[in-house]
């Protein structure tokens, strides 16, 4: 499956809209890793765009989609803090459903 290359495009977004935020260390530590898994372009969107890209995130959830590592981090994160299904989904922006399917389907 051939995935956008989004450290190039995050790269060239810092450049061009960001150049204050380009030497932030979070930053550069995300754009440097080797794996940039969906996770990591979660993380980089609310550090750049804020809470208010997060909330248009949350509401228009049906463009998104994940891969089989970023789903087992996101249920092994719901292991690691004891979190319900709705807690985890309100954290990650997905449905409850979404996740009780996740569950169901890869058998965690």
């Amino acid at each position: 499956m051939i995935r956008p290359d989004y450290q190039r495009i995050y790269k060239d977004l810092l450049k061009m809209k960001f150049p204050d935020k380009e030497k932030d260390s979070v930053i550069k530590a995300l754009l440097e890793k080797e794996n940039f898994s969906q996770l990591d372009v979660i993380k980089l969107e609310s550090i750049l765009f804020g809470n208010t890209q997060n909330d248009k995130l949350l509401k228009n959830g049906s463009h998104r989609s994940y891969d089989k590592s970023t789903i087992f981090k996101i249920l092994e994160y719901q292991k690691k803090n004891n979190l319900s299904n709705i807690e985890l989904a309100k954290h990650y922006g997905l449905s409850r459903n979404t996740v009780a399917k996740w569950k169901k389907y890869f058998l965690v």
